[in-house]
């Protein structure tokens, strides 16, 4: 196998596009879809502050090496969620990239914060371990980011994510989430941040080997409180689809939103964003889910 480019001994086949790169190459070809996706949706300039999400594994570590590769004023930030070991050695990886590269790291303990780690918050509450997880990294991202005056906020989300999640949203049919399914999610109001995925357009294994060629040193298992979630089921299929036909999962997601995403615009919801009584963030109700989350868990909210 020839690298496509130089004719060298390629070190990486990309099927979805009849191609195969030695690492040279391969960095060249990676950085470029970071780059189209960037500059396509107008995610962000070097003249920005970008606060990038990292959780330990290889999306978004990836994607802070590569941003600040490309020179880009890209701060890290981390969610301790307290899940015992995982949580510890996702640390450890998270610390030693920052320390490697001399970037800059902001750290947030859920156990710290909020005196309760991630799970034994959800079971305070009865819900989901993933839901209780996923409503404090929204709230903790837009809160940290506004806080330290960022202009966007980056998350290693790649193109197996957002097609596992529009598969779902079809099979669904949730309208008002694929109205919202975009790289870029706006900011539509004054205390929220923008949010993006530069990554929207390379697939789980371009990532995966982009990280072994670079030396990153990530976590390889996925959260323990994932295991069963339909996400991963969505994906397992969808990889089956690609092994059958290379680039069906580029054909779907990049079709949907060239030739879909708009016939769902009138199921946006319009709604009026409020800061929240109790904390100030910004919310649709009185008090943001986040604040009623912890009030239930008897979790004393400081007041804005």
């Amino acid at each position: 196998m020839k690298c496509t480019k130089c004719g060298e001994p390629a070190v990486v086949p990309i099927r979805r596009h009849n191609a195969a790169f030695c690492a040279e190459h391969f960095f060249e070809y990676f950085d470029n879809q970071v780059q189209r996706a960037i500059k396509e949706h107008r995610m962000f300039t070097k003249h920005d502050r970008i606060l990038v999400a990292v959780s330990g594994g290889k999306d978004s570590l990836a994607v802070w090496d590569v941003l600040l590769r490309l020179g880009y004023e890209a701060h890290g930030f981390y969610i301790d969620l307290g899940i015992g070991e995982y949580s510890k050695r996702s640390t450890e990886k998270v610390r030693n990239f920052a320390a490697e590269r001399g970037a800059t790291l902001r750290v947030v303990s859920v156990e710290e914060e909020y005196g309760l780690g991630t799970q034994e918050l959800a079971r305070k509450v009865r819900r989901p371990a993933c839901s209780a997880c996923g409503l404090n990294k929204r709230y903790l991202f837009n809160k940290v980011a506004l806080e330290g005056g960022y202009d966007v906020i980056v998350t290693g989300h790649n193109l197996d994510d957002e097609a596992a999640t529009l598969l779902s949203n079809v099979l669904h049919w949730n309208t008002g989430y694929l109205a919202r399914q975009a790289p870029v999610l706006e900011a539509t109001a004054p205390n929220l941040v923008k949010k993006v995925k530069p990554l929207f357009r390379l697939t789980e294994r371009e990532i995966a080997s982009y990280c072994v060629l670079r030396g990153i040193d990530y976590i390889v298992e996925e959260c323990p409180m994932a295991k069963g979630a339909k996400s991963i089921q969505y994906k397992h299929i969808l990889n089956q689809l690609e092994e059958l036909s290379p680039g069906t999962k580029a054909a779907f997601f990049f079709g949907f939103l060239e030739r879909g995403r708009q016939h769902f615009e009138e199921e946006r919801e319009q709604v009026e964003i409020r800061p929240c009584t109790v904390c100030g963030q910004p919310t649709t109700t009185e008090i943001c889910a986040h604040c009623r989350m912890l009030q239930r868990a008897g979790v004393a909210v400081a007041r804005a």
